[in-house]
């Protein structure tokens, strides 16, 4: 392989590209090598009908792009990255390692496993690349471990859309003060817009404060929302707790503060997204789906309502159930049917209003994989479950949205089903991060569970 005295070898499992496909561009100066092992689980991959299909596809689509008009010998030397046309800083090589010639002994791990070879290649390419460095990239734990003991002197997760290290960093869209608010305050400068008062302070007060982030404290006697804020102070609208607590959207009040702030982000239109996180039995999709009703057929602010989820079985089996892809999706959006039932359960005839709600409200159940190329106008878009996507995919349906459009995102990242993702490397937790200051959406976290005792028993002590 060419010699790159300037940059380091980075070697890519398989989930790396189905994570981010176009992962090998994310290492500026250094050289990228893909072990054949990972073309060939890539080629098996991309014909299973698997939520990280459409993944492989575009990465070897990508990897074809790279390495399109260069001779065997060097794809295997390395062909220089700067050639591939799109918006990235990549200056190192491409290389594909041929992990076929490697012969099995009994000093290295059985190459009958795919990550054995992986394994095996990233040892060779180290011995052979000494004494620059090679790194062994994935996210598999296990992995991780098993090449450390294998003798791999570097081995690193994928950290390039990683924003935060540990999870209990991640914004929950709120702050809550220690005791009394108006007792740490000192000079305010309070104006009245129609019936909402505004309270300009020293930025001392909140230092690390976010666009829209919600402000409350321990006596549960001051509720307000960052409305502006520069480097010196921070303007905040008074929300009142009473007020907030009397919230009502589709006949659907607040348990409790969190669940206040949530409806009020949901009920406000000038928030573009809002993302609800928390434990199971928090309220996210009730809430979501009561303040998506009161906004479309009560106000008429919107024309329908899109609800799409992704579960690691979906695209897997919708193809093998019955009727329409509304039918389809139904046993996997069943917490919005349940939610529908609950919000009609005393009605004189349940099953009358729901089907009269959901020709009124023009409720879809869509595919997320049927998102992707539409463009939605005038709609409350719902994504839950959205812990188990990845930014990329995120990426997709939020660039769906066009005129008019309002997106719910849900999620708990205590329930993670993806295998290719964690509580810090999720979708969800990419975009609570990326979106944080961004003035058009809204965060909260439902801290609480409000279905039953049982419920949250589970989720405190499980």
């Amino acid at each position: 392989m060419s010699e790159n005295k300037a940059g380091k070898y980075f070697i890519l499992d398989t989930n790396i590209l189905l994570h981010d496909p176009l992962a090998f561009l994310n290492f500026d100066e250094h050289n990228v090598i893909i072990p054949m092992v990972v073309l060939e689980e890539l080629d098996k991959i991309k014909d299973r009908n698997k939520d990280v299909s459409r993944e492989a596809r575009v990465a070897i689509r990508s990897l074809e792009e790279a390495l399109k008009e260069a001779r065997p010998d060097e794809i295997i030397d390395g062909v220089k990255l700067s050639r591939m046309h799109g918006e990235h800083n990549a200056q190192g090589t491409l290389a594909i390692f041929p992990d076929y010639q490697l012969e099995q002994n009994e000093s290295v791990l059985s190459l009958s496993e795919n990550d054995h070879r992986i394994i095996q290649a990233a040892l060779e390419i180290q011995k052979d690349k000494s004494p620059a460095e090679v790194v062994l990239v994935t996210k598999d734990i296990n992995m991780r471990l098993k090449a450390k003991g294998a003798g791999m002197k570097y081995v690193e997760d994928y950290r390039t859309d990683q924003l935060i290290d540990d999870i209990r960093l991640l914004t929950k869209g709120f702050y809550k003060f220690e005791g009394d608010f108006w007792s740490q305050v000192g000079s305010v400068e309070t104006h009245q817009e129609g019936r909402d008062a505004y309270h300009t302070m020293g930025r001392e007060l909140l230092p690390q404060v976010f666009a829209n982030e919600y402000i409350i404290d321990e006596t549960s006697s001051f509720a307000a929302r960052v409305d502006t804020y520069d480097k010196d102070s921070v303007t905040l609208m008074d929300l009142g707790v009473e007020r907030l607590m009397s919230y009502d959207a589709w006949g659907v009040r607040p348990k409790n503060i969190y669940q206040a702030m949530a409806l009020h982000a949901l009920l406000d239109t000038h928030m573009d997204m809002v993302i609800l996180t928390g434990p199971a039995g928090s309220g996210k999709t009730f809430l979501a789906l009561s303040a998506a009703l009161q906004m479309v057929v009560e106000q008429g602010i919107y024309e329908k309502i899109i609800v799409t989820r992704n579960t690691p079985e979906i695209a897997e089996s919708i193809g093998y159930l019955p009727g329409t892809e509304e039918e389809k999706m139904a046993p996997w959006l069943s917490a919005i049917t349940d939610s529908l039932e609950a919000l009609h359960k005393h009605d004189e005839s349940m099953e009358s209003s729901l089907s009269y709600i959901m020709k009124k409200a023009n409720i879809q159940f869509k595919s997320l994989n049927f998102m992707r190329g539409r463009s939605i106008q005038n709609a409350i878009v719902i994504l839950d479950e959205a812990q188990n996507l990845t930014a990329s995919q995120l990426k997709t349906l939020i660039t769906r949205c066009g005129e008019n459009t309002k997106l719910i995102v849900s999620g708990n990242l205590a329930q993670i089903d993806s295998y290719y993702l964690t509580a810090v490397t999720s979708g969800l937790t990419y975009i609570v991060e990326r979106f944080k200051d961004y003035p058009g959406s809204a965060t909260v976290n439902l801290n609480g569970v409000v279905r039953s005792s049982l419920a949250q028993f589970a989720e405190e002590h499980l």
